[in-house]
């Protein structure tokens, strides 16, 4: 019998780069002591379907329409099916409202997201309900026992026809398993306890990681069939495993959401069948995460009526506008360095725009702890949010409640201008929508709708947008209009 193959390489365990040497610096990550020795063996011999791929994969494996060209020679654009990326639903609306409008066969899918985030249940909830629209779904686990699964779907309330289960992680497996069964769908849970048996790396490492999902989304791509992987992510946020693995996928969904919470946000970081800044809002309950069609009433239906340090941000996340309230609280500081505390807002805003405050409105922000929260969980990264940080921030400072019946969008620059900001008419609108009478947005600002039910405001600068917005110490409102405010300034 001929003794199988072997070779020695020398790979980072940080980025992954491989060398032929062992060295003790890494010339790409920098990193000392990072450089292992692997070992390498011949692989075996894989599932015919990989077999057929050849090296790059061909035209015809990617679409039924396109058998024959099994040379992979060149093919004009315009001869290519338009179907040939059609989505296929899963049955969850924010779910496909993030992906565009579903799966694209062959294409592979990251979910990322913390440890009991809701990452597992989604994709269960997803492959029961595409089992249910009549396709079969395989479900392949390193991570949980199959009884557990068998648990949680019947918490579901899901009776799990046409979801196949197997509980391994090798990916020569899951690959026989695929020609076997044919899915229309397969789902690995997860991508971190996937292992190829020809590589001599425990799984999780970055050589397993980058191998596992090169591999699979070979045999998805051969196969025709969705590929979705559910990734961990580490304390900073960031995908576990090298950073080539959001390279390799065709879309990375994020998962995020407080530790113990009600709400999650499914968040599209990169997609190629879709949009890549959607935003879908599930509630966690007993029987699962149940989507959320309109998220602005959930975020803003138990905010507190004429309560300093509070303002309500309209915010544009995809393709839909969402109102969220915004949470100030500033109390005088002991200590030399004040604290500043912020969840749902980058820290580097709340730092823009408490030094403009001090320049501009003389709030002593200097000596006061700040503590800055957006209800319901969501991470806010657009500028337009600044508006509504400032105003609860002077809100807060000066305890003088924001004006219950205005809703605020704009950017703030470091001059105290409210910059200009787009999609303004959808914003205005959604405040129309919840009832808003008033939704203040830059000077700058160019057509912002016409919604009769919302009084327009445009105010020049941050002065001008909290004596407008601030209730008077009697609680009655003392702002006039932003011209009157302009004049007496």
């Amino acid at each position: 019998m001929a003794k199988s193959s072997s070779k020695t390489q020398f790979e980072c365990s940080g980025c992954g780069r491989v060398t032929a040497k062992w060295v003790g610096k890494c010339s790409q990550c920098g990193e000392w002591n990072t450089v292992e020795e692997r070992v390498v063996r011949a692989s075996r011999q894989v599932p015919s379907v990989v077999g057929r791929l050849g090296r790059s994969g061909n035209l015809s494996s990617l679409d039924p329409s396109l058998r024959g060209r099994e040379d992979n020679t060149p093919i004009e654009l315009n001869e290519i099916p338009v179907d040939a990326t059609a989505h296929m639903a899963t049955g969850l609306e924010e779910m496909d409202r993030v992906l565009g409008g579903g799966f694209v066969a062959g294409s592979t899918t990251l979910l990322a997201g913390d440890p009991g985030i809701g990452k597992s249940t989604l994709l269960l909830q997803a492959a029961v309900a595409i089992a249910e629209a009549g396709r079969k779904v395989l479900y392949a686990t390193g991570e949980e026992a199959l009884g557990q699964i068998r648990i949680r779907a019947s918490r579901l309330g899901a009776k799990g026809e046409g979801v196949f289960m197997v509980g391994t992680g090798d990916v020569l497996d899951i690959a026989d398993h695929i020609t076997r069964i044919k899915p229309t769908v397969v789902i690995v849970d997860s991508v971190q306890t996937a292992t190829h048996p020809d590589l001599d790396s425990p799984a999780g490492t970055v050589s397993q990681i980058r191998e596992c999902a090169a591999f699979l989304s070979a045999v998805a791509r051969a196969a025709h069939t969705a590929l979705v992987l559910s990734g961990h992510v580490t304390k900073d946020g960031n995908i576990a495993g090298p950073r080539v693995l959001e390279h390799q996928v065709d879309a990375v969904l994020q998962m995020t959401g407080e530790s113990g919470g009600m709400f999650r946000m499914l968040h599209g970081v990169k997609n190629r069948f879709g949009p890549t800044d959607e935003i879908g809002v599930f509630e966690m309950r007993e029987e699962g995460l149940a989507g959320i069609s309109d998220p602005s009433q959930v975020f803003i239906q138990q905010r507190a009526k004429a309560v300093s340090g509070s303002a309500v941000a309209l915010v544009v996340e995809g393709t839909r506008s969402l109102a969220v309230e915004v949470q100030a609280l500033a109390t005088p500081s002991s200590l030399a360095s004040p604290r500043r505390v912020a969840n749902g807002v980058e820290m580097s805003r709340v730092h823009l725009i408490t030094a403009v405050l001090a320049k501009h409105m003389r709030l002593p922000v200097s000596n006061h702890d700040l503590v800055i929260s957006v209800t319901g969980g969501l991470d806010i990264k657009e500028p337009a949010a600044d508006l509504a940080i400032a105003l609860a921030i002077a809100s807060s400072m000066m305890d003088r409640p924001v004006d219950d019946t205005v809703a605020v969008a704009g950017e703030i620059g470091l001059s105290g201008e409210l910059r200009s900001i787009p999609r303004a008419d959808r914003r205005v609108s959604e405040a129309g929508r919840l009832g808003f009478a008033s939704c203040m947005i830059p000077e700058a600002v160019g057509d912002a709708g016409n919604v009769r039910s919302v009084k327009v405001v445009r105010p020049m600068n941050i002065a001008e947008a909290v004596r407008f917005a601030l209730q008077g110490p009697d609680g009655a409102s003392d702002k006039g209009s932003v011209t009157e405010v302009r004049s007496s300034m």
